[in-house]
């Protein structure tokens, strides 16, 4: 009898190419990172019970999770509203993977493991703005998008969740993007057209940042 394994594997393995790419005679204006092998879980409240889905998220994380477009850390987890009465929960080491969210979610909410299902890429730099403001719709001048805004949006057409996360050390702002895989190499190489001409730093990480 053959032996079946599933092997998790980026949904960017085959497209992201480490190094530099588009304009070599400037410092990279843009850092594109794929963020790889974390826990995504999709909570959303069942019929009737946003109420007590917010007492269960702020027993479980020690705060209230986002009821507007908002995405806020806790110890070990990012909490990125996605919806009415539903958010994303994205960690690391399986502190918050599915089997152990169901407990504390098991009366008021439905989940759903989104580990593998969705490719997250951290876009940062000096033209980081200039970059997704040829792609989005969105706003994301900081005194409308500061840090810890969220949206459930689209880029170039493709549906994603988008939020500002921390600046870096140096000031840099940094744009977190959650994309459903089917679609991940497609919106990362219009990314990549998009960021071309400001010269961009291609990588992968382990942390979530």
């Amino acid at each position: 009898m053959a032996e079946i394994s599933w092997i998790s594997r980026s949904p960017l393995e085959h497209a992201l190419v480490v190094g530099a790419y588009g304009a070599r005679d400037v410092a990279p204006g843009i850092s594109l990172t794929e963020i790889r092998n974390f826990d995504l879980i999709q909570i959303m409240a069942r019929r009737g019970k946003g109420a007590e889905l917010a007492n269960a998220a702020k027993a479980r994380f020690g705060m209230a999770a986002p009821a507007v477009p908002k995405a806020v850390q806790t110890a070990d987890a990012a909490l990125i509203w996605s919806g009415p009465d539903q958010f994303l929960v994205l960690s690391k080491g399986g502190r918050h993977a599915l089997d152990i969210l169901s407990q504390a979610f098991s009366q008021s909410a439905s989940l759903s493991d989104q580990s593998h299902a969705r490719a997250l890429i951290s876009v940062a730099g000096t033209k980081a703005r200039a970059m997704l403001a040829k792609l989005s719709s969105l706003d994301l001048h900081p005194a409308a998008f500061p840090i810890g805004t969220a949206a459930a949006t689209s880029i170039d057409h493709t549906s994603v969740n988008l939020w500002r996360g921390n600046d870096r050390p140096d000031g840099q702002p940094v744009f977190n993007v959650l994309v459903f895989a089917t679609f991940a190499e497609s919106l990362w190489q219009t990314m990549l057209d998009a960021a071309a001409e400001y010269g961009v730093d291609v990588g992968h990480s382990e942390e979530l940042g």
